[in-house]
This record gives structure tokens, sequence and C-alpha cells, in this order.
């Protein structure tokens, strides 16, 4: 019998989430799945590089034990499934782990592993056929040390419906750790592209943790603390629809805004939101306060989905170093930028005479003196900060040697430095992430559980088709300067709130109009070339515009926007986490009657 409810709740957004959240979630005693999002491109790396050092590791440890170790009774009593891709790179070692501790704890549990991710035994089919990299258009890098495939909701479903009480797979679609046991429990089938979309949209409110119930928000305010920060509760509905919520007495908030950043978090064209199952359209979906920390959800739609599964390679291109030294006193931004200057010119003359090469790239950010902002920096001064300067080189010896002499600058450059207190940085290998599209018919998906293999049945490949088209409504590659408004100039922030995430090389944007009467003034306004040119100093490609009409939303797309995005970044905020806190400074010119709307919110401004 089907249910009509299914409650899920989302206990990791990362590798590393914290271990309040499994308890909490448990004590609402009312969930049947809990999921536990642990994968991003880094965490890819850092799982990659742990396995190549020994067969055992290159899972989320954490998750294993303690999360899962320390709450295995509560969650087997309740009878709670558990759905998580904290396998990474090694599914099976991070099953394996787990059944030594079930067995330990005389508890019993049909675990599955959900594999074939990975693409490196079907390197040389893959380099018979046109791949090209889905930003740079480049082909197929032969210097690779991973490939996995985001693998897509079905195996997971399959799983499930042979009796799995835990689910552990490698690379899969995020959103698919919650769409798979909607599918399982309500019967959707493949083509049911509507309820794939919503349950996906679940996934996608649920995959990041408490971002949804008030981490990250805009308006931090609104939570009166985070001590307690509740973990979000999806109570999903046979027909698609979903309400957000979280454990009472929780900290945290959960209302139209902290859902609607989540929306658009890390999202690209919200028209054609391409994922293995489906491709989901966003861009009308409907958000209604229930009050009481609850916010229905509806209003997403899909089509079909593609030929291709999105495929992230790493390849190893030389090492990195980071240091990080403080400097006090006056001009402190200027002794510090003179620092770094300095000892990277020391280091260069040291590699001609020894025979290495140049660096790769330098990179030289001032934590403090608002670096970030660019031209839009308003620190005159700064009496403290934090000087980060990084390397990229092909020889790990030639930064062992920057390590070997930076010290130095403690004695013979400015005063009140200090470091950092750790020691001498090692270089770390510096890796690059690629991103290609891969024929779905390529990739051998498998299911066992308890260790044996389990016959399942693949989608048909009648079922997919071409990524439909979808236009911006405004797109810049040089950027505008014009501005023609009359009124008072307000920073955007008083109109929206926004968060920002990155997708490879590329960051996005979401801003969201705090009432419909503020969408004129922002649609006019806030163009895709003047974005461009207020981030000028970050952007280096174009800047797209789209719009999600459902909720009064804008969603900007800059590309070549990290440095290279992920590990190959050399910048601080390798992932844009703080653009969109940048972009809400942006001035929208407003008449004087909007100061006294309702939902203006009135912005103190910092001191020149």
């Amino acid at each position: 019998m089907k249910k009509d409810t299914v409650i899920i709740g989302g206990a990791a957004g990362m590798w590393g989430d914290s271990l309040t959240a499994t308890p909490q979630l448990l004590a609402t005693k009312k969930l049947d799945y809990l999921i536990y999002e642990c994968l991003a491109e880094i965490t890819m790396a850092i799982m990659t590089r742990a396995h190549m050092k020994s067969p055992d590791f290159g899972y989320a440890i954490d998750i294993i034990s303690p999360i899962l170790a320390t709450n295995l009774k509560d969650i087997k009593e309740q009878g709670v499934k558990v759905i998580t891709n904290g396998g990474g790179v090694n599914p099976h070692a991070a099953a394996k782990k787990l059944r030594e501790v079930a067995e330990a704890q005389g508890i019993e549990l049909k675990i599955a592993v959900v594999d074939g991710d990975n693409m490196m035994p079907n390197l040389e089919q893959l380099r018979a056929l046109p791949l090209k990299e889905m930003q740079s258009g480049d082909p197929l890098c032969e210097k690779m040390i991973s490939m996995n495939a985001y693998l897509g909701a079905w195996p997971i479903v399959a799983a499930l419906d042979a009796g799995a009480d835990v689910v552990i797979t490698g690379r899969v679609a995020d959103s698919c750790l919650v769409l798979a046991p909607l599918m399982h429990e309500f019967g959707w089938g493949l083509e049911d592209f509507d309820k794939l979309a919503q349950g996906s949209l679940a996934g996608h409110l649920l995959e990041c943790g408490p971002q949804s119930t008030g981490g990250l928000m805009t308006d931090w305010q609104q939570s009166d603390s985070w001590v307690n920060m509740g973990y979000p509760i999806a109570e999903c509905s046979a027909d698609g629809s979903f309400v957000l919520t979280k454990p009472e007495k929780s900290d945290g908030i959960v209302n139209v805004a902290s859902v609607s950043e989540q929306v658009i978090y890390e999202i690209g064209d919200p028209k054609a939101y391409l994922l293995p199952d489906v491709v989901a359209d966003f861009s009308e979906v409907k958000l209604t306060d229930l009050g009481g920390h609850r916010v229905k959800v509806e209003g997403a739609t899909g089509l079909a989905p593609t030929p291709y599964y999105k495929a992230c390679a790493q390849i190893a291109d030389g090492y990195r170093m980071t240091f990080l030294v403080l400097i006090g006193g006056r001009d402190a931004a200027k002794k510090g930028r003179r620092v770094a200057e300095s000892i990277f010119a020391r280091v260069q003359g040291l590699y001609k005479m020894l025979g290495f090469e140049d660096f790769r790239e330098t990179s030289i950010e001032l934590i403090g003196a608002e670096d970030t902002y660019g031209p839009h920096s308003r620190m005159r001064d700064s009496r403290e900060v934090i000087v980060k300067f990084t390397a990229h080189h092909n020889s790990r010896d030639a930064l062992n040697l920057l390590a070997r002499e930076t010290p130095s600058v403690g004695l013979g450059m400015a005063q009140g430095m200090c470091g950092g207190g750790g020691g001498r940085p090692k270089a770390s290998p510096y890796i690059q992430l690629n991103s290609y599209l891969i024929p779905k018919e390529l990739v051998e998906v498998n299911v066992s559980i308890d260790e044996k293999p389990l016959a399942i049945e693949p989608p048909q490949a009648s079922l997919w088709k071409e990524s439909p088209a979808s236009t911006p409504d405004s797109v810049s590659d040089q950027g505008s300067t014009e501005r023609n408004f009359e009124g008072v100039a307000v920073p955007l922030l008083s109109l929206a709130y926004g968060r920002s995430g990155d997708k490879g090389d590329f960051i996005n944007v979401g801003v969201c109009a705090r009432s419909k009467d503020f969408l004129p003034l922002i649609a006019e306004q806030l163009t895709a070339g003047y974005v461009r040119d207020y981030l000028a100093h970050l952007v280096e490609g174009r800047v797209e515009r789209y719009p999600l009409p459902g909720f009064d939303t804008f969603n900007f797309l800059m590309y070549e926007a990290l440095g290279g995005g992920g590990t190959a970044s050399l910048r601080y905020d390798a992932q844009g986490k703080a653009t969109a806190q940048m972009l809400l400074d942006i001035n929208i010119i407003v008449p004087e009657n909007i100061l006294k709307h309702p939902d203006f919110f009135a912005v103190d401004e910092l001191g020149e």
C-alpha cells in the first residue's frame, strides 16, 4: 500500500556537517528517511587523493562513524531508512565499514551499494568520442586521475524496491537522494516528469542541510540563534507538492525568504535545470508561507531527461601552496601587499639561479582590506590585515623552496607581522576539474545488496530527449555603464535578498525581490550589463540573466568568474560564496516613496 505522505530529513549538507543533525531529526519520531549529502567537486578531489593513498579510504568516514554508528539503534527502532552519497569514490569500503559497525551492535541491516559512476575503465571508449569540456570546449584531457558520472535516482529506487535499509552510493546527482525514495514510495514512473521535477526540487532544498532553514540567509538577523540550528524536513505528498519545515524548538527559520534563497542556489538556467532523471523547470515555482516554520512548495514542471550524464574529471596539474600572515599597524594593507610581492620576486630570482621554471600563477589577497571588492572597496586604510598569498607551480620542490624562504620576511620586511602558528605550509596537488557530457548507454550502473549483485533494468533510451533550448532575457559580454534614472540611490539589499554559488568556473547569483512592487525597478535596472560592469574585477566572461517569475527572482550566470573554479582557483573565495553579498551593494535608483514601503529594508551604510 502506497503512502499518502513521505517524510524525509536532510541530516547532512556536506562532508563534515554537524553531529547534532541526526539526533535532532530522529527526535521528531516521524521520519521515513534520512539523507546524507556529502559530495562536492572539491570533496571528490579530497576523496580521490585519500583513495590513492589507501584502498580502504575515499569515502565520508564520519558519516559511518561516529554519525551512523552513534544513532544506528534509534534509526533501526524507528524504521527509518538511510540514503547517502557518502560512498564517494569507494562506496563498497563504506558499506563494509557500516556492516562491521552494525554487526558489533547486533543490528541487522540490508545495505545496498550503487556504483558504476567511475568512468576510468571506459577511457579508451570515451577518447574515441568527440567529447568537449562543457565550458572551455577543450577535448578530453590526457592527465586524468579520476572521472565520475552523476548517476540518477533509478538505481537507488531499485535498491529500495529490493528491501534495502541503507543505500550507499558513489557520485549521483545530489537531489536523487530525495527523489529516489519518493519514486519508490509513491510509485512514480520514469515519465512522470512534473512529479520528478518536484521531487528533485525537494532534494535540492534538502541537499544542503540547514541552508534552507535559515543558514546563510541574507537577513541573518531573523534567526535568533544558530546554536541548535534546525535541519530541514520535507513532508512530501504523492502529487509532488511538499512542505518544508524543521524540528520544533530548533533554531533557524523557515520562511519564503529562506526557501527562495536555496531554490536559486547553484542552479543554471532555471527553465532547463538538467538532471539525470528529468529536465526541471523551476521558473514558476510557488512558495506559500503556512506559518510556524512551514512553507509549501509547488509548481516545478519537468521534461524528458537528456541522453547524457554529466561527468566530472579531475586532472593533476602541478602543485599549490598558500600562506597566511597577519600584519598590523598603519598602512597594513600597503605593507602586506609589498611583503607578498617581494617574497615572490625574491623566490623568482632564486628559481632562475637554481634552474627552476617560473610560477604558473600567483595570487595576493588582503583579507580585512576588502580586496575582493576590487574598485568597490570602502577601506581607506586598515590597521590589521591577513595577507594571503598562493602560488601554483609544476614542481613540488620549487614550492618547498618558497616555503623555505618565506619565514625570512619576519626579519627583513614589515614590522607588525606574525605567522599563523601552523608551521610551514606543504605543497598540495593542484587539481583541475573538467566536466563532460557522457552518453548514458556507455555507463554501466551496478546495484548490490549485502555484496550480492542485484538484477536491474535501466531506463530505455527512447525516454531520452535532447535538451530544450532556453534563452536568457538579457546577456552581456562587455558590460554597460549607462545610468539615466532619476530618484534616490539605494543598495540592492534594500529591495532584495540573494545567494550565490559555483558551478565549475562560473558563479550563479540569485536575486529575490522583497516585494512584487520592487520587481519592475530591479528588472529595469539590474541588467546583465550592469552586473557585468560592477563585477568586472571578478568576471572575465559573459553574464546572463534568467527570470523566475513564480517567486519574483532573477538568476544571473557569470562565466569565467572564479579563476578556474573549485580546487583550481587560487582565490580565497574559490566558490563565489560571497559574490551575492557583494552584488547586494550595487546601487538601484528608486522614487522617494519607495523608502516608506513596508518591505523596504533600510540599510545602515558603512563608513567611507
